[in-house]
């Protein structure tokens, strides 16, 4: 089976919609031009995969995406032995099927991974490029359209669950945060087709919770939970119930906190 058909099903066929915050865009395809690993850091629902989702549709180059969480094993991302009716046969994982065939694979929040998950990277992330596979005794030389992207939210990072120094250094990164007000309010009317008079609103309402990190919340209204409430409302939920529903429970059991969001909903939607 050739390439195309082995990835055709992980390639992005319509442009995701994406605005830039920067230069990440030109920075990207000149570290794609290299080869360049990417770890792509910032908080949660600000757009990291929807960027890097853009990226492989700009590049035209499969997207693998491998949602990390503790309980994956490196077996996850390299592959395994299975049994079937003819006996065993080895089914590649995300990582080597990325690395043998060609096209970018995503570990989203890698920082969720065992270690022993992220270790397993390291040959392919250096001069190397290679992915040992031990259980098959096998050893993969990355395909020259591979790329390996990595994100994390470094505001949850603690000293048993970050990324090792030898991890980290092996990429080239980008730090994402929330758009600025004018561009989000933008993201909103385009996502949901908001009314562009509501959309500054809800825009003040995150920045508010937002000032809250680290004073009763742990993390901001992402700009995601903004699109969540803005495509209610476009659809005739009422403002406030919108607000509460994607904005206030998803984020917090605080009553105080709840009393303060509450507040700001009042204020912002009387």
């Amino acid at each position: 089976m050739v390439q195309s058909d082995l990835l055709h099903d992980y390639r992005v066929h319509q442009e995701p919609y994406y605005r830039p915050q920067g230069d990440e865009i030109e920075l990207f395809l000149a570290a794609y031009k290299r080869r360049l690993p990417v770890m792509v850091k910032g908080p949660t629902g600000c757009g990291k995969s929807r960027f890097v989702e853009y990226m492989a549709w700009k590049l035209g180059k499969p997207l693998l995406t491998v949602a990390c969480n503790e309980d994956m094993t490196a077996a996850d991302l390299v592959g395994r032995w299975l049994l079937d009716a003819d006996g065993t046969r080895w089914q590649d994982g995300m990582l080597t099927l990325a690395a043998r065939h060609g096209g970018i694979c995503y570990l989203d929040e890698i920082v969720e991974a065992r270690q022993d998950s992220a270790v397993v990277i390291h040959p392919l992330t250096d001069h190397r490029r290679q992915l040992p596979l031990d259980k098959k005794g096998e050893l993969v030389h990355a395909h020259p359209d591979f790329q390996l992207v990595i994100s994390y939210n470094p505001g949850y990072q603690s000293v048993m669950k970050d990324l090792k120094q030898s991890t980290k250094q092996r990429f080239t990164a980008f730090r994402f945060d929330y758009p600025s007000a004018d561009l989000e309010a933008e993201i909103l009317v385009r996502e949901t087709g908001i009314d562009p008079d509501l959309a500054p609103r809800l825009i003040e309402m995150a920045q508010s919770a937002r000032r809250l990190k680290g004073h009763g919340l742990d993390e901001g209204i992402s700009t995601r939970l903004l699109v969540y409430a803005a495509a209610l409302m476009a659809d005739g939920v009422g403002a406030r119930q919108a607000c509460r529903m994607a904005l206030v429970d998803p984020l917090t059991d605080d009553d105080d906190i709840r009393a303060t969001l509450e507040h700001a909903i009042d204020a912002l939607f009387p």
